[in-house]
């Protein structure tokens, strides 16, 4: 949709528009040129008030391009912001992940160190033990495999009775991975702000370019509707013009009637003067005047 149509912008009508040709202007009475005058004016007012209507919708259109440009601006300081904040977060979980790392290699060393990594836990050992002594319980066994079964659930036992020994020796161990254990859920806890701030980041970027989107779209249209003002605001000056130059050559018309007229009276000042100079003279070699040839006088002041 257009924006004219979305505005319901009616078409500049160009039949209404009023020619000024040249020759009418040069030759034309100054009725002709009055009326012309008056059209000129008229359709320039028309179409004055038809770019102001389309100004206006342009300059509302360009006031919401500056909205759009503003919250674009603004989901872009958000992004930012919250962007620094992901760095921020990313940067304490790296070392805090780091940290971590350096004290389960310290546990794991430890484990070594007391051998904790080598045979079978407490658990597993316990188990076995309990296996063994049921089957010695339940079956039927010979002398010698029942030896043998005895030999091995003592075995078991040293063992299970050696990894515990260990094991209450490990108390610096067990305080060692809660420590690392407590930093990796505090590296944990930075991890997901980092997804939870860059998910929200995102969203504003998303924002932003959508509002970039729509600002660029309502300035399309407010270029549109500026194209439909400069239409109708040139065809306004072009009658302004003509009109001007219409009222200038009725000007001229008047000052060569003003002209003209001053002439003619200058002319018939003159006459009156020449014919009542010839009546003085009259006067003057002793002829009789009568009323009308002393009003002559009395009005060129020679009486």
């Amino acid at each position: 949709m257009s924006v004219a149509e979305e505005y319901d912008i009616k078409e500049l009508d160009e039949s209404k528009n009023v020619a000024l040709a040249d020759d009418k202007l040069e030759n034309g009475s100054k009725g002709e040129l009055i009326k012309l005058a008056g059209q000129l004016r008229d359709r320039r007012n028309d179409l004055n008030q038809m770019a102001s209507e389309r100004a206006s919708k342009r300059d509302d259109l360009n006031a919401k391009t500056r909205e759009k440009v503003d919250e674009a601006q603004e989901h872009r300081e958000k992004r930012d912001e919250l962007n620094e904040r992901v760095q921020e977060h990313k940067q304490k979980r790296n070392e805090l992940n780091a940290k971590a790392n350096e004290l389960f290699d310290k546990v794991e060393q430890m484990k070594e160190d007391l051998e904790l990594n080598d045979g079978k836990d407490v658990d597993e050992l316990e188990e076995e033990i309990e296996s063994l002594e049921f089957r010695q319980q339940t079956e039927v066994l010979s002398p010698e495999d029942e030896r043998e079964l005895i030999e091995k659930i003592e075995t078991k036992r040293d063992q299970l009775k050696s990894r515990k020994e260990k094991l209450d020796d490990s108390s610096e161990l067990d305080e060692l991975v809660e420590e690392a254990e407590e930093v990796r859920s505090e590296a944990s806890k930075h991890h997901q702000k980092v997804t939870e701030l860059a998910d929200e980041a995102q969203e504003h970027h998303n924002q932003m370019i959508q509002a970039y989107r729509e600002a660029d779209e309502i300035r399309d249209r407010a270029d549109e509707m500026h194209e439909l003002f400069v239409e109708a605001q040139e065809a306004a000056d072009r009658h302004h013009e003509d009109f001007v130059r219409v009222q200038k050559r009725l000007r001229e018309l008047d000052k060569k009637e003003d002209e003209q007229k001053e002439k003619q009276r200058e002319e018939k000042r003159e006459k009156a003067k020449q014919e009542a100079e010839e009546i003085y003279q009259k006067f003057k070699e002793g002829e009789t005047l009568d009323t009308e040839d002393l009003m002559k006088l009395q009005k060129t002041g020679l009486l």
